[in-house]
């Protein structure tokens, strides 16, 4: 509770720290411009789609995955449901209507058992996941923003993200705690 990101988020109307992590990758790369489509895998509890949300305006929208619940958000559609499971990729890309979306967003961290080589191995799981979604759902030129976790799996990650996208960066946002491994990479230029 003393952690100075959290109290600003709690001022700033934001429902989680992580917000400003997202806010400061913009600044430095603008990622979120008016009308675009914006996916947000991992999204719970919703700050990611909040920063979104106002970015983009009101002709953009934003389309929300989650295991966890999350409480509505104005223009936000929402799907709960597990996207390992190829049923509820099914019903989130339904919402898409067939269009391609200008950028992905995941934020996505898996549940924590503790047992760094198991966390590392759920994380990168995952992390595949959304870029093999990126490859599909994404339109050429897009970008896509992913956490990952520096470790084991990381090296060929970025390579996989790299035969994808024309520039691959890393981001570690002021937001991040010092203490965390956690390291974001933005795939700039999805390649045709």
């Amino acid at each position: 509770m003393n952690d100075h990101y959290v109290h600003l988020a709690q001022k700033d109307g934001f429902r989680s720290r992580a917000a400003y992590k997202l806010m400061e990758i913009d600044d430095k790369d603008k990622l979120l411009k008016s009308g675009m489509w914006v996916a947000d895998l991992g999204a719970a509890p919703g700050s990611w789609c909040q920063v979104a949300r106002r970015l983009i305006g009101e002709q953009g929208r934003v389309f929300a995955l989650d295991i966890l619940p999350m409480d509505p958000l104005h223009g936000v559609e929402f799907i709960q449901g597990d996207f390992r499971e190829d049923a509820t990729l099914a019903q989130f890309t339904q919402l898409l209507g067939g269009r391609l979306v200008d950028l992905v967003i995941c934020d996505i961290a898996p549940n924590i058992s503790g047992m760094a080589v198991i966390d590392q191995a759920r994380s990168f799981h995952l992390c595949e996941l959304a870029l093999e979604f990126s490859r599909d759902w994404l339109k050429p030129g897009g970008n896509f923003l992913v956490k990952t976790f520096q470790g084991s799996g990381y090296t060929e990650y970025m390579q996989a993200m790299r035969e994808t996208f024309q520039t691959v960066v890393t981001r570690k946002p002021a937001a991040s705690r010092d203490r965390s491994s956690e390291i974001y990479l933005l795939g700039k230029g999805k390649k045709a």
